[in-house]
């Protein structure tokens, strides 16, 4: 183990215990030969001849910055392969030394965009049962998010029903944060109607090098802007399921926002409440303000964790957030701007907030209590 792993390991051994379930770890394959067991003869021969067509991003390691190759911290290459690609070295790096009692999987393989809808459904049931057999039969501590063919919503929903039934270990359905439309668009609810269905949240991640600029007002030039500018598409996303009356048409759905960041969510609320009071009449189809749509049915993850020069404004949005969207502890493992449990909040925040971040408020709202064991797969 490297070093810094060493150092970080010995200063989580230190803290009192306390339950950490870690809603953002991210796995990968090494690549396209690696899903061959799971795919049929003609998709092995589209992966071999013709390959992946859409946005690459993590899937060929072009994700910046360029020194952090796969978007991964230096100690987390395995001996051989891609960080994110070894069970064996994330128990010895993250699930055994931080205790972790469940990590939710984030596989950022780009499925969703795929440019051939064929192959976008092939690949997630690919992707999908490699989950199942490399990492949910051989980890009781882990639990995955369905991968999904998103602008492809009837195939979409196949693979929902499908994987759900296949193993218990599946606990959201993943979507990446920049897709082709705004998810309050009636594009996507047959996939929202499936979750519902099924019984699972929808999970919002960071990310894809897609068709649309990060910003409202074109491409940005530099990574810092990019990186800084993801949130925009985080509030985007939120104000276009709650305006366009998602909850109201599911009202069992529920939407994890994860690795977006949360400084700005009560802004947010704020804003669209006050607007809403003016503008309501083009919406009648809400039967609430806004911010108690956010408030029922959304979750948000700690990292990146917010970090003002006063830590006492981190209490001050913590507060803010008390009665608001449930705040779910992430890592981000294997990525380059992981958050260690022990670093992630200022020694101010109380233990029982800490207790509600850590462990509680996930344990709520992925049912955790509540769903059958994985073991019961195998």
């Amino acid at each position: 183990m490297a070093k810094a792993s060493v150092q970080r390991s010995a200063r989580v051994a230190s803290r009192p215990k306390t339950a950490i379930i870690d809603c953002d770890i991210h796995n990968i394959i090494n690549g396209l030969p690696d899903l061959f067991p799971y795919l049929s003869a003609r998709w092995r021969r589209h992966a071999e001849t013709i390959g992946m067509r859409g946005p690459a991003a993590l899937a060929e390691g072009l994700t910046y910055p360029r020194n952090s190759a796969f978007a991964s911290r230096a100690d987390s290459w395995p001996e051989r392969g891609r960080p994110g690609s070894s069970l064996e070295l994330m128990r010895h790096q993250h699930l055994d030394p931080l205790g972790i009692e469940v990590g939710v999987l984030n596989c950022l393989f780009p499925v969703g965009p795929q440019l051939d809808h064929g192959w976008a459904a092939a690949l997630a049931q690919a992707m999908n049962d490699w989950q199942v057999v490399e990492w949910l039969e051989k980890e009781p501590r882990l639990r995955a998010s369905i991968l999904i063919p998103y602008e492809y919503p009837d195939l979409a929903v196949h693979e929902i029903r499908r994987a759900a039934r296949a193993h218990h270990g599946f606990v959201q359905i993943l979507f990446l944060a920049r897709t082709r439309e705004p998810l309050g668009r009636p594009h996507y609810w047959p996939i929202y109607e499936a979750a519902s269905e099924v019984g699972l949240p929808v999970g919002l991640h960071f990310g894809l090098l897609g068709g649309n600029a990060v910003t409202s007002c074109g491409w940005p030039s530099f990574y810092l802007e990019e990186h800084t500018g993801m949130a925009q598409a985080f509030q985007a996303q939120v104000a276009s399921m709650v305006l366009e009356g998602v909850f109201e048409r599911f009202p069992q759905l529920t939407v994890a926002l994860v690795e977006g960041g949360f400084a700005w969510a009560p802004s947010l609320m704020w804003r669209m409440d006050q607007h809403w009071k003016r503008l309501g009449e083009e919406t009648p189809h809400l039967r609430h303000a806004p911010s108690e749509y956010m408030k029922k049915h959304m979750a948000l993850t700690t990292q990146p964790m917010e970090e003002p020069a006063n830590p006492t404004h981190l209490l001050d949005v913590l507060d803010m957030l008390k009665d608001g969207p449930r705040l779910m502890f992430a890592t981000d493992y294997p990525h380059w701007d992981f958050d260690a449990p022990d670093r992630a909040f200022p020694s101010q925040v109380p233990e029982d907030v800490r207790r509600q971040i850590f462990a509680s408020n996930p344990r709520r709202f992925y049912k955790l209590d509540a769903r059958p064991s994985p073991a019961q797969d195998v």
